[in-house]
């Protein structure tokens, strides 16, 4: 094995070594090369010869693309968004650009121009298609079944789009707030009190935004995830990036800034679930703060005293990877038992926000609900910052 910089190198290493020095003109070779080091987890050398590759050939698309991502893994957005604008001036359909410009341009706090970039990926990899992701879980095949009977009976145009090409409803930014500021000095107050830090707001949406963002939800072909608990996931990558979740997103920050201080958008994501099947299993989520707000009608619920979060007043450990508090339940539920951890339950009700440190393990309350299309619970879920430890 070669040894470079006093490390050893495994013989894929050394040939692609040997194949730039022997040809340093050659972008394939230091593409290449580059890319390996990627993989290694070597991003300044990665970056090094993925960037003269495109020196030697500047209309190289894939280097740019591969160079972004790096960059943007080594939190260096506005140096990766250069790099994603270059490869959509020469690729402008390609939706895996868009989609990643799309968290750069919120990393940079710019959030409407990255939920812009999110939508265009998806309606680039929706036009024409006909497929839905786990079509055959039959709970997802029972929802887009009441979908399209609820699109065609309410004359929504192209209600047969339902697990194929994308249908997008209107969810424009309000010309007003679209967060009740009516609590915020109270919350913030909680906030800083509470330990474990958990708030709960009532009235969270203003009623035009509660109302447009139900009937995006309804309207909208997002559901396109599903889970073998029996939900369906809608993520930026599937159309749920309308302009007025970016402003909601925009206002958690303004009208509550003593939460959110310096945490900017990290990802978001809207959950549905089967009337009576189970809901997330108990995880916490690497970030800094939580928002998780309900916005079907409250009628929906049969039992007022459940469905909604238990979040425990017990942290994920800092040297559990994100595998781990993410995925491993048996070793969770162990965790919460011998820490003696206590449950925080909140119930479910029509327009109420919980935010909280994402740290906190939490899980989906018991779920009773009516069935039928507009009964079915749903929630949305935004996290900010970066989890510390």
């Amino acid at each position: 094995m070669a040894t470079v910089g006093g490390r050893t190198e495994n013989p894929t290493a050394k040939s692609l070594r040997a194949a730039v020095a022997s040809n340093p003109e050659s972008a394939e070779a230091n593409y290449k090369l580059g890319i390996f080091l990627a993989r290694q987890n070597k991003p300044a050398e990665a970056i090094a010869y993925i960037s003269a590759a495109i020196k030697i050939r500047p209309d190289l698309t894939a280097a740019h693309f591969d160079l972004a991502n790096i960059l943007l893994q080594l939190d260096k957005p506005a140096e990766a968004e250069s790099s994603y604008r270059k490869v959509l001036a020469d690729a402008p359909q390609y939706a895996p650009a868009y989609f990643n410009l799309g968290a750069v341009l919120c990393q940079l706090d710019r959030i409407s121009e990255g939920f812009a970039a999110f939508t265009r990926a998806a309606q680039i990899r929706y036009v024409g298609i006909a497929r839905t992701t786990d079509s055959q879980k039959p709970h997802k095949i029972r929802h887009d079944k009441e979908q399209q009977d609820y699109l065609a009976a309410n004359a929504v145009s192209d209600a047969t789009a339902v697990g194929g090409a994308l249908l997008l409803a209107e969810a424009a930014r309000l010309p007003s707030e679209a967060i009740n500021p009516i609590n915020a000095r109270d919350v913030s107050r909680e906030w800083a009190r509470n330990s474990p830090q958990v708030v709960v707001i009532d009235d969270f949406l203003t009623p035009a935004a509660l109302k447009s963002l139900r009937a995006f939800c309804w309207n909208s072909t997002i559901w396109r995830r599903a889970y073998d608990d029996g939900y369906l996931g809608a993520m930026p990558e599937f159309g749920f990036s309308p302009p007025l979740l970016a402003q909601i997103a925009e206002e958690l920050r303004t009208t509550y800034p003593d939460i959110f201080r310096d945490h900017l958008l990290k990802y978001f994501w809207a959950f549905k679930y089967d009337s009576t099947l189970s809901g997330i299993r108990v995880h916490a989520d690497h970030a800094a703060v939580n928002v998780n707000f309900w916005i079907t009608p409250e009628e929906a619920n049969l039992d007022p005293d459940r469905g909604g979060l238990v979040v425990w007043d017990a942290k994920a450990p800092e040297d559990w990877a994100l595998g781990k508090y993410n995925g491993d339940e048996k070793a969770t539920r162990a965790f919460l038992a011998s820490s003696g951890a206590n449950a925080i339950r909140v119930p479910y009700r029509a327009n109420r926000a919980v935010i909280f440190d994402s740290s906190l393990f939490h899980e989906t309350d018991v779920i009773s609900f009516k069935d039928g299309y507009l009964n079915r619970r749903i929630n949305v879920t935004l996290l900010y910052g970066t989890r510390k430890g």
